[in-house]
């Protein structure tokens, strides 16, 4: 009589790639192996029950994971670390992609063309900044986020002034005079009618709330730019003409680490201070900056350059070179660029800038 043997399951020394598909209510997995795509399913958002399934049926494999960076940030990534699974975050645009899964795009697809990638070796993955980094960047982009709102909402009183016919006094004319404590003051006595009166009400309490809470984190970052890890880099980085203590906290928060980039030409690609280049056979066209990068940094230190430019002698001469054969919108993105690589020199020598040297 033949008796059945009762054998372990033994998958040392053997990869397991799994794609992940993420969202709010679920995540799509796919698991592949070396040679065979095992399942594509759904699970809830939870790395404890991928990290079940895997060690059950699985067990002593070589885990391997990715998912695309997203609004779910590295929670997942973090927590699958930790339980032994070697898990990437990629940028989604470095995913191959072929034209009919751009056209036919469902999560199972997503998620096998994610494993199928990390299987042979097409991914590389993004920078993971530390979880207090993630804090205190939530803290910078908060402020952006509340800037914002105040703007749409003072463009909103403006654009209700404007639709009845509402003109400014006489000393108040200058963009430069609006939102004052006078101006907020001139605003409540304007009479538009009883419902307008309680339109123009309701926007202004959004404004006044705006305000007062910018106030506030703005007071917390301040605070937070005096603590010992960020103390001695801000106090370099305000050095640099057109940095200020925001901006200065806003780079060290995005950026964490400046010693990740090997050069000024690699910080400005990640940040997206770089044109678009296209090329075919011998024609070679050179377009606009870029939309992919950190499009934060990439704000603050074209704004930078403008003060930059007015405060600093040799970024001055400098501007005025670039001007003569090019327009001035294409000179300042120059400019950022070498404020970007005076921000990434004071960093790395810790030492503080000096006026007018021209670099």
């Amino acid at each position: 009589m033949q008796t059945q043997v009762n054998k372990k399951l033994d998958f040392s020394g053997q990869n397991i790639y799994v794609g992940l598909d993420t969202h709010k209510k679920q995540i799509t997995v796919t698991i592949m192996g070396e040679h065979l795509h095992h399942k594509t399913f759904s699970q809830p958002p939870d790395a404890g029950v991928l990290v079940k399934y895997l060690n059950k049926n699985f067990p002593g494999a070589n885990y391997y994971a990715a998912y695309e960076a997203g609004y779910s940030g590295f929670w997942l990534q973090e927590n699958l670390q930790a339980q032994g699974i070697n898990c990437i975050v990629v940028h989604a645009a470095d995913v191959p992609t072929k034209d009919k899964e751009r056209k036919q795009k469902r999560d199972p697809l997503d998620s096998k063309k994610i494993a199928k990638s990390l299987k042979s070796g097409e991914l590389d993955a993004i920078y993971v900044p530390s979880k207090d980094c993630q804090q205190d960047r939530s803290l910078l982009r908060a402020r952006q986020q509340i800037v914002g709102n105040q703007t749409r909402c003072r463009n909103r009183i403006k654009a209700l002034l404007s639709y009845f016919g509402i003109s400014y006094p006489e000393q108040f004319t200058r963009s430069g005079t609006h939102w004052s404590k006078r101006f907020m003051e001139w605003l409540r006595k304007v009479d538009i009618g009883k419902s307008g009166n309680n339109t123009l009400a309701i926007y202004l309490a959004e404004a006044e709330f705006c305000r007062n809470t910018l106030a506030g984190i703005t007071k917390q970052i301040h605070a937070l730019s005096g603590e010992g890890k960020y103390a001695r880099q801000v106090e370099l980085l305000i050095s640099v003409p057109g940095i200020g203590r925001l901006t200065a906290m806003t780079v060290l928060t995005e950026l964490e680490d400046i010693k990740r980039f090997k050069s000024r030409d690699t910080l400005c690609s990640y940040i997206g201070l770089v044109p678009n280049t296209s090329s075919s056979g011998e024609s070679e066209h050179t377009g606009n900056i870029t939309q992919r990068g950190n499009k934060t940094l990439r704000k603050c230190f074209i704004e930078s350059a403008w003060v930059a430019a007015r405060t600093d002698p040799a970024l001055t001469m400098k501007y005025n070179q670039l001007c003569s054969r090019m327009k001035g919108n294409k000179a300042i993105i120059r400019i950022a660029r070498m404020l970007l690589g005076r921000v990434r020199c004071v960093l790395i020598n810790e030492m503080e800038y000096k006026l007018g040297v021209a670099a």
